[in-house]
């Protein structure tokens, strides 16, 4: 089976909502391995500017997964996941994750093209506060290997 080329363009409910909490941001820092305490240390984040402890930027990962997870698991597209590899990651903000936000995030398939033998699935995911605030948009490439035509 190859993934479904009609979902291009399709646009997936969000994910439950989420809520970042300084346990989760200092874990995370602490499995990257970035020290800085400004992800642990409200006064350090206060002294820095922020209201709390902001999260690494690639902390969005953990909540975009959520709603990409929705588009990719959806059987109608066909992806098959044990053929998949992580092709691309970024992260475009509007500001920084922070200590408190609860944010959901929403996924809209904008890419699905063959590159060699192998299928190229792009999502952008929204993520915003429960108040519709915008605060980042993921962009995620995964590679399906061999599943090209």
């Amino acid at each position: 089976m190859t993934i479904n080329r009609d979902y291009l363009g399709r646009t997936f409910p969000a994910a439950d909502p989420y809520e970042v909490s300084r346990v989760k941001i200092a874990d995370f820092a602490d499995a990257i391995g970035d020290p800085n305490p400004v992800f642990r240390d409200p006064a350090v984040a206060q002294a820095a500017g922020h209201a709390d402890v902001i999260a690494p930027p690639t902390f969005a990962i953990v909540i975009s997964m959520a709603g990409s997870a929705r588009a990719v698991a959806d059987p109608g597209l066909g992806v098959n996941y044990a053929m998949v590899v992580h092709g691309e990651q970024r992260f475009e903000y509007s500001r920084q994750l922070m200590a408190g936000d609860i944010v959901t995030a929403q996924a809209t398939i904008t890419d699905i093209r063959d590159a060699g033998r192998n299928v190229l699935l792009t999502t952008k995911t929204e993520i915003r506060t429960v108040d519709g605030e915008h605060v980042c948009t993921a962009h995620s490439t995964l590679v399906e290997r061999g599943g090209a035509g």
